[in-house]
């Protein structure tokens, strides 16, 4: 065990991780009374993630509702040709003056 004491624990504040990353333990005292310990944290373990349902599982539908167009707004959004597209780019983006005289 290392034992150190404020002024000195932050001066040395790597060289006391790095000790405690050997698997030492680290305790800072103030004015030599033991006020806390430095610990290493250990890394969360990865779990794999369930994505979620696709077409070879049950209860899998798609309505038919997603094969529908969009509507013009919502496609010109998107950059759709379409006749409201210039609409929309007008609305989105106004025209800017031009500097050049």
């Amino acid at each position: 065990m290392i034992q150190v004491n404020l002024h000195e624990a932050k001066a040395k504040l790597s060289a006391y991780l790095d000790a405690v990353l050997r698997g030492e333990r680290v305790v800072i005292a103030r004015r030599n009374i033991p006020v806390a310990e430095l610990t290493p944290i250990r890394p969360a373990v990865a779990t794999e993630r369930l994505i979620g349902q696709g077409p070879s599982e049950s209860g899998y539908d798609i309505p038919d509702a997603f094969w529908e167009p969009l509507p013009d707004e919502i496609a010109a959004a998107f950059g759709a040709p379409g006749k409201r597209q210039e609409e929309h780019r007008m609305q989105a983006a106004p025209e800017t003056p031009s500097i050049e005289q």
